[in-house]
């Protein structure tokens, strides 16, 4: 541990503490002398204006009250080496989740965490390279990403020429946006249609075009958007009004039973080894979708919209095989 983590750590501990923090704890937890220790809290009274006092009472140091602007923190961008390698990591998770999409953003940042890493001799250079992420099917973002973003951050309204795909027509709308969603490597934004007068969700790389409007968006409860958004299966959203029952394969059962496919789900074994999953939705698109991926390892037990469904797309697929 060298002197810029000791100080940090010595931050950390007096910082943590309700009461004083004896001078062997000290030695301890900083693996170092006693000498070392004083010339420590020298440091940090002298160069870096930390109120550590001793008690005497107490038979330990502390820091003194907190000033009118609260409590004292070391001046600067102050990390240890566990929590650099974190940032490393995740800044390489940001910079992997779109391309080019926050590297503007992210360039001051980086270059100060490598300033950091050069100034403590860490071989951390290297860490975020261990780290590949692989989007499937993910669709690019196109112009509209950054102004909906803004929009979004900044809660204004949004004016969008948005493309629908289920019905391949241009529309106009003025929404409220709510949130940003990264899911199965494509973002989406829920919103507050005024043109429907309801909560919509809109696939951000069929907006065509998006202005952000100088009047403030209509916030919706956080309550009511996860009511809304998160009751039903899938990205296609909705209060959810059925629940599908899905029988798995003994096979296919160790895999499923480890799986999260929405946060109500219920899942248990038969007797048999197989794997009961319910999951309640509303609509059906998504859902039969990820039914068919697993092909004769599950069955559709209710309701018997979704079995005829699924029985359907599967002899579609069938005849297609069939000359």
């Amino acid at each position: 541990m060298d002197k810029f983590d000791r100080i940090y750590h010595l931050h950390r501990l007096l910082e943590g503490r309700r009461v004083p923090v004896s001078l062997a704890e000290l030695t301890s937890e900083l693996e170092c002398s006693k000498q070392t220790v004083y010339r420590l809290i020298a440091a940090m009274r002298d160069f870096l204006g930390a109120p550590i006092k001793y008690d005497r009472e107490g038979g330990g140091y502390r820091y003194g009250r907190a000033t009118a602007d609260g409590p004292y923190q070391l001046p600067g961008l102050w990390f240890s080496a566990r929590e650099l390698e974190a940032l490393l990591v995740l800044h390489r998770l940001l910079s992997n989740l779109e391309p080019g999409l926050l590297g503007e953003q992210l360039a001051p940042v980086a270059r100060r965490l490598e300033r950091l890493i050069q100034h403590k001799h860490l071989r951390l250079g290297e860490a975020a390279t261990r780290i590949r992420i692989v989007s499937l099917a993910s669709r690019p973002l196109g112009q509209a990403f950054r102004v909906a973003a803004g929009a979004t951050l900044q809660r204004r309204k949004l004016r969008l020429r948005y493309h629908s795909r289920s019905r391949d027509e241009v529309t106009t709308r003025t929404v409220s946006p709510q949130r940003l969603i990264h899911y199965r490597d494509n973002w989406y934004l829920d919103a507050w249609d005024d043109l429907r007068g309801a909560l919509r969700t809109f696939s951000v790389d069929r907006i065509l075009g998006a202005e952000s409007l100088e009047q403030p968006a209509v916030d919706v409860p956080s309550q009511q958007l996860d009511d809304y958004f998160a009751s039903a299966y899938g990205i296609f959203s909705g209060r959810a009004n059925k629940t599908a029952v899905l029988r798995f394969s003994p096979v296919r059962a160790r895999w499923v039973a480890d799986e999260r496919w929405h946060p109500r789900q219920v899942g248990r074994f038969e007797i048999d080894g197989s794997y009961v999953l319910e999951i309640p939705y509303r609509e059906s698109r998504e859902l039969v979708m990820d039914v068919l991926r697993y092909g004769a390892d599950v069955e559709v037990v209710a309701p018997q919209g979704l079995r005829q469904e699924v029985r359907e797309a599967l002899q579609a697929a069938v005849a297609r095989y069939a000359t």
